[in-house]
């Protein structure tokens, strides 16, 4: 689980594929709760939390970029 100030000192780049790689274990990990091989439950929380952190710093990266133009 990484930490907002942790993503802040990423890049766009670093940012966007981080994102593509969690949303991919999100959706591997949805597969297996479906087909009952997920053994912990718990890590679909912290991936979700994790992408919204993401999406976060990105909508802020977005708002200040708004803001200096």
């Amino acid at each position: 689980m990484l930490k907002a100030s942790e993503l802040r000192d990423l890049d766009s780049s670093e940012l966007a594929n981080h994102l593509t790689e969690t949303k991919t274990e999100l959706f591997n990990l949805r597969f297996q709760l479906a087909t009952g091989q997920l053994e912990n439950f718990s890590r679909i929380s912290q991936l979700k939390r994790d992408i919204a952190r993401i999406e976060t710093v990105i909508s802020e990266r977005k708002i200040a970029a708004g803001n200096q133009g």
